[in-house]
């Protein structure tokens, strides 16, 4: 059950961390350079939900193996 609400949250961290990622790409509409963008993007909270969220997935898609010797 914990691995089903981990999967979730990570999915929805990471679904709002690339919203507002692609959202932020109206800043080099604006004139920042592509190194100002990515050190925008950087520092952004929304950018550590991204992060975490891919950390949440595979975090719950791990699988315990219950015996040394499977192949």
């Amino acid at each position: 059950m914990i691995r089903i609400i981990l999967f979730i949250l990570g999915y929805i961290f990471s679904v709002v961390g690339l919203f507002f990622i692609f959202l932020y790409l109206n800043l080099l509409v604006i004139g920042y350079s592509f190194f100002e963008f990515v050190y925008f993007i950087i520092r952004s909270v929304y950018c550590d939900l991204f992060f975490i969220g891919i950390l949440f997935i595979i975090l719950s898609l791990r699988r315990k193996s219950k015996n040394g010797l499977l192949l």
